[in-house]
């Protein structure tokens, strides 16, 4: 049955995937049906139309244009925008268009070098560009569209001269000044003219190519005007605005007038002709319908011609009739085109009204259908889900029941573990108790000798601070179990602050920190635990001691806050301060800081915090890097807030156990100076002792100091700098230290090739085998862990400086060799081949010296003495001595210089000189080496 299980499931899924995804097949097959339907086979396109130049006709004919070009196209967008002769503002429209994706750009430009750079960067980013009328000066578009504005002028001009055989006075109107139309078209009149030698061009004048601009010139040259006058209008418009002021001066009758464009409709060329007003026209093709179709070539990628000249042709008394009927007809057919389309678009909307009522029937009627199935199947399968159900609720309640078992078992073995740590740590308190008393005994004695003292001092001390993390720990024990209560007595805050303050007193005086106690109030009397309370301000005073450096400022503050009924006391130092995120955590328990100058437990600010929470009180920080801290205590005043068990009549004072004073003291007070031990003058051996603990580091101090010459530092920031300056024989380093740790201090020094011959041992109280690796992977050459045995620490930096000396007797015992392979690391062999290879290099040089080798290697001149010695034994300068003369002896018994010229071969200015020094290193002159090896 087991084995069955999953089939019937899988089975029942199948079925119920069915049932609930029928609906879904079918709304994609009406999807599909709906993408197969021929009205939406065609893509939709987002024209964009920048128009500028032309009158209001010109425009409208433009746009008619198109848009009966476009009721060919359905569902394709065209966004116009027309800028009314303004070059600036085409040139922002078309930019907005840019940014509406479209998918051509269609270009009338109002001028030709303001559009230039926009059509460019049209065409640039990829957008076809197709330019109407006009071009711009460059060749970057997609197609050009209009006429040769240099032939239409040429073909008006013609038609003028050719049509009087008289004196011909021509009046030219010039559309916009600078334009290039107006300019071909300038060109092309006035140069076939020229065929009539009686014409002359009587005057010009720019009409901007509107009417009343050019009425406005004709009146200003009014007294110019004659009778006979023959005008040339670069537009229609403009040649009426011309015979307007003919006629107004009553002189219209034999003057002749001549435009171009020839648009159809009201106030259109064809109809002046027809009026009789005009003599004749020249039809100008907008190019609106022959630009939607260059589009819809392009964008469906269709061969098209690059340049596309549209014909022109002369309207005048001979066909106007005819242009006209064919105008009008073009009209009508674009009204009819427009019913039509209009027509469609509605039957359009009727059908698809209608198919999303007949999609949403059937979708009804399946989802109806598929809820039933569905409903039908539920039916059947609640049954068995109930059953499944019921079987999972048992095992369920079973697991509780487990759950809960374990539970219990969890908080016996908490209360088991918690019961245990106290008990230790009550085991603890006895054995400390015996060490303390002993002690103490001994250290009254009179005939104690110093060294004796000093070592049992520094036993006392630790086992206080022993002491005082037990109490802790057991304090906080109490706290979680609800054993601590609170015994608040009446009492005077500011006398017992103040009690408390003149323990530190000495302390302060000793460390010539300036320690102020101010109360701002008088007989200020609150319900405190005075046992509680004193632990608090011991541990804030501890810390401030702690970390205030000589000549610090520590000041406590006791004022009453009336309005909160609060009584304050505010603990400030000069100290080193926190970081914010520091401050943020600084009550939590086991925190430490990163980067701080001292390392705490992370016990004694929360335990304070716990206490001041007892007393129903607060305790908040405020501190500043390298400024300092300022804790503030907050107590209520009464009685009022403590519960009745909490309430002591009775006066009590603190317990003088060593809780109070000593266990808080001990690490503040100064550690007095030892005598000096003297070093004996034979050492030639230093090491360097990093620890941030000062009995520590005295201590080993004391022990190595008979043996070795000791440097010391408090953290790695120091320790690197006075590895630097000292560079000692071996390192000796904590691996937790205040800011960088003994690990990155190793990474430093290993890595830089003045110390990094330097063996390193390091110190840790975790003895994880993770940090081991990391130290090895540093180059650190021993690990030991805390606490140690000293003979073994003093056998091991033995054992480290013995494989240093044999290192060095193998670098000595070579001189002068090239080869240097067999050294203890990379960058030890490195230095050592650079070293050898600019004395060996210099070596005829009878001026080089140290200063030359450090300015190659890049360290100073004590460094450098420091490194060649712990390396290889020798002295700079002897070393090199050695190579020359080893390199003489070489030169004596395989060349056939003379004496003279091997001395200044290798590098001695005289051969006086070279002979003596020769004779005293290998007692024999060079003339008597070089007989003795041919013989």
């Amino acid at each position: 049955m087991i084995a069955l299980l999953p089939v019937k499931r899988n089975r029942h899924f199948s079925r119920s995937f069915f049932f609930l995804n029928r609906p879904l097949l079918v709304i994609g097959l009406i999807i599909f049906l709906h993408s197969c339907d021929t009205t939406n086979t065609e893509k939709k396109f987002r024209i964009g139309f920048a128009q500028c130049t032309g009158t209001e006709n010109w425009k409208k004919a433009t746009r008619e244009g198109m848009q009966r070009e476009l009721s060919f196209h359905p569902g394709t967008e065209l966004i116009y925008r027309s800028a009314n002769d303004n070059s600036d503002l085409q040139v922002k429209q078309i930019k907005e268009l840019l940014g509406q994706n479209i998918d051509i750009l269609l270009v009338s430009p109002n001028e030709a070098k303001p559009l230039t750079a926009v059509v460019e960067e049209a065409y640039n980013k990829g957008i076809p560009v197709v330019i109407i009328d006009r071009k711009t000066l460059s060749n970057l578009y997609t197609s050009f569209i209009g006429i040769n504005n240099f032939e239409l002028g040429k073909m008006a001009g013609n038609y003028v001269a050719n049509l009087f055989q008289d004196s011909l006075n021509i009046i030219e109107v010039i559309g916009l000044k600078g334009s290039t139309p107006s300019s071909d078209r300038q060109r092309g009149f006035e140069e076939a003219i020229q065929s009539n030698p009686k014409a002359r061009i009587k005057a010009r004048l720019y009409g901007n190519w509107l009417q009343d601009k050019s009425t406005e010139e004709f009146l200003k040259i009014q007294n110019q005007l004659s009778p006979g006058d023959v005008v040339f209008a670069q537009n229609d418009p403009m040649a009426l605005g011309a015979y307007d002021v003919y006629k107004k001066l009553g002189i219209e009758k034999n003057a002749r007038f001549f435009g171009i464009d020839g648009l159809a409709g009201p106030g259109g060329g064809i109809q002046l002709v027809s009026d009789k007003i005009l003599q004749a026209t020249f039809l100008t093709p907008t190019g609106g319908e022959e630009a939607i179709q260059i589009a819809f070539k392009i964008l469906t990628n269709q061969p098209f011609n690059k340049e596309n000249i549209l014909p022109t042709v002369v309207i005048d008394s001979t066909n106007v009739r005819i242009m006209k009927l064919q105008a009008d007809k073009i009209d009508n057919q674009q009204d009819d085109i427009e019913k039509q389309s209009n027509l469609l678009k509605e039957q359009q909307r009727i059908y698809h009204n209608q198919r999303n009522l007949l999609y949403v029937a059937i979708i009804g009627l399946i989802l109806a259908l598929t809820l039933g199935g569905i409903a039908f199947y539920s039916l059947r399968s609640n049954r068995k889900i109930n059953k499944r159900l019921a079987s999972q609720n048992e095992e369920i309640l079973l697991q509780r029941n487990q759950l809960i078992e374990m539970t219990e078992k969890a908080k016996e073995a908490t209360n088991a573990k918690f019961n245990f740590f106290t008990n230790i740590s009550h085991e603890f308190r006895t054995p400390l108790t015996l060490i303390l008393g002993p002690l103490e005994d001994i250290l009254l004695s009179p005939k104690l000798h110093f060294t004796i003292k000093s070592n049992v001092e520094l036993i006392h001390r630790n086992s206080l601070r022993l002491l005082r993390l037990i109490n802790q720990l057991m304090d906080f024990r109490k706290i979680e179990e609800n054993k601590m209560k609170l015994k608040a007595t009446e009492n005077d805050i500011a006398e017992f602050v103040t009690e408390i303050a003149n323990a530190f007193q000495e302390i302060a005086r000793k460390k010539s920190i300036s320690f102020n106690i101010v109360s701002k109030t008088r007989d200020l009397k609150i319900w405190f635990d005075v046992n509680m309370l004193d632990k608090v301000l011991f541990n804030l005073l501890s810390n401030a001691f702690k970390f205030t450096h000589e000549h610090g400022i520590i000041n406590i503050t006791i004022e009453k806050d009336a309005a909160a009924n609060l009584a304050i006391i505010r603990v400030e130092d000069s100290g080193v301060g926190m970081a914010p995120d520091e401050v943020e955590h600084a009550f939590e328990l086991f925190y430490q800081g990163h980067k701080t100058t001292f390392k705490g437990t992370g016990l004694g600010l929360s335990l304070s915090k716990e206490l001041i929470n007892l007393h129903r009180g607060d305790i908040t920080i405020k501190s500043e890097k390298w400024k300092g801290t300022t804790f503030t205590i907050c107590l209520p005043i009464g009685k009022s807030h403590l519960d009745t068990s909490e309430i002591f009549s009775e006066q009590s004072s603190p317990l003088e156990t060593y809780e109070d004073v000593k266990i808080y003291t001990t690490d503040i007070n100064p550690v007095l100076p030892h005598e000096e031990i003297r070093h004996n003058g034979d050492m030639h051996q230093s090491v360097l002792i990093i620890e941030d603990s000062d009995d520590l580091r005295t201590f080993l101090k004391r022990r190595l100091a008979s043996h070795y010459e000791v440097h010391e530092a408090q953290n790695a920031a120091s320790g690197i700098s006075l590895a630097y300056d000292v560079v000692p024989d071996l390192i000796v380093s904590d691996i937790i230290l205040p800011g960088d740790d003994g690990l990155h201090l190793t990474e430093v020094l290993k890595q830089d090739i003045r110390t990094s011959h330097i063996p390193i041992i390091l110190l840790t109280a975790k003895g994880a085998i993770e940090d081991q690796i990391k130290g090895i992977k540093l180059k650190a050459d021993a690990f030991i862990v805390k606490p140690f045995n000293l003979e073994y620490l003093e056998e091991t930096i033995r054992n480290l400086l013995n494989n240093r000396s044999m290192l060095r007797e193998h670098y000595t015992s070579e001189l002068p060799s090239e080869s240097r392979s067999n050294t203890s690391t990379k960058i030890d062999r490195k230095f050592i081949n650079e070293f050898i290879a600019i004395v060996e290099s210099n070596i005829a040089n009878d001026e080089f010296s140290v200063d030359d080798i450090s300015r190659e290697i890049g360290i100073s001149r004590i460094q450098l003495y420091r490194k060649v010695k712990a390396l290889i034994g020798y002295n700079v300068n002897d070393y090199i001595l050695n190579v020359r003369l080893h390199k003489s002896k070489f030169m004596l018994k395989n060349s056939e210089f003379t004496i003279s010229e091997i001395a200044y071969k290798v590098g001695f200015a005289s051969q006086a000189y070279f002979s003596t020094v020769f004779k005293s290193k290998f007692s024999i002159t060079p003339s008597e080496y070089r007989e003795k090896k041919k013989t």
